[in-house]
């Protein structure tokens, strides 16, 4: 039995040295939390993730006042039943956001604390050891003061040089006939055969202003169209999806194995909403 005797939480901060932006939001530091469970037989897990651009605690004190008192003195190869005392003990707190994210990184260091004790990489654990190269995209493309779609481009032409053949960018905050402008800039400075993806991060509020948007990008084969709506907007999703031909993805800020479920069921995300995506063209 690897008991549990000392869970640490605390939070990370990275000031920018540029503030940068996406569709809705402004962003001047990202934020973390971190998890450390130690087990009486000296092995330690750990857990992260990205808390946001501020306020981070909020998943770091999660972690201190209602995950760490169930976790004590229990076993971490029990991970599904702590998965599930967490996540009932937490209903009226949790369910989504700040909370969903403390129990997910805890979730990850009771699976590192148990990789670790076998001796293993955490991937080999879980049996996902694979004999073939995983494709990447470089994802970029932030609005940043006084950046011009030449620069824009420029930035993603960088990362095809590095070798990658999909790079992704933030589209949404400016006008339609603006954000074409940038598209088309990308696309020219990558050329015919890049993938490019589109990630608007919760621009829009409503199909019609989808479309207009949408109407505008078509010509320059975007590859996806990320997150167009809130992630409660999943009926919007599934109509937006009916009404073009670029695939939808989403479920990056997405929670719980049943609200995936409803975006699966109701053909909300065409890319796989776990963001486990294979890069290839139909």
């Amino acid at each position: 039995m690897a008991k549990i005797i000392s869970v640490e939480a605390r939070t990370v901060r990275a000031p920018l040295d540029k503030a940068t932006a996406f569709a809705r939001r402004r962003v001047l530091e990202r934020e973390y939390a971190l998890v450390r469970i130690r087990t009486a037989d000296g092995v330690e897990g750990i857990g992260h993730c990205y808390g946001g651009h501020a306020a981070a605690d909020l998943v770091s004190e999660a972690v201190r006042l209602l995950l760490k008192p169930l976790l004590i003195g229990q076993d971490t190869c029990e991970t599904e039943i702590l998965w599930q005392e967490m996540y009932q003990e937490t209903l009226l707190h949790g369910r989504v956001g700040s909370v969903m994210r403390a129990i997910s990184i805890v979730d990850t260091a009771l699976w590192d604390c148990n990789a670790r004790a076998a001796g293993l990489p955490l991937y080999k654990y879980l049996g996902a050891a694979s004999r073939d190269s995983v494709p990447a995209y470089a994802s970029g493309g932030y609005y940043l003061d006084g950046k011009s779609p030449e620069a824009l481009g420029e930035e993603m032409a960088g990362y095809v040089a590095l070798g990658f053949q999909a790079v992704k960018m933030k589209v949404g905050r400016l006008s339609p006939k603006e954000e074409e402008t940038r598209i088309a800039a990308a696309r020219a400075a990558i050329g015919p055969e890049v993938l490019l993806m589109l990630d608007a991060n919760n621009a829009w509020s409503d199909v019609p202003t989808a479309l207009r948007y949408m109407d505008r990008y078509a010509d320059y084969d975007p590859y996806w169209i990320e997150e167009p709506f809130s992630p409660d907007q999943i009926d919007a999703h599934a109509d937006l999806a009916r009404r073009i031909r670029t695939p939808v993805a989403t479920g990056e800020i997405e929670a719980g194995r049943w609200r995936f479920k409803e975006i699966l069921d109701k053909g909300a995300a065409a890319i796989s909403p776990d963001r486990c995506r294979r890069m290839r063209r139909h």
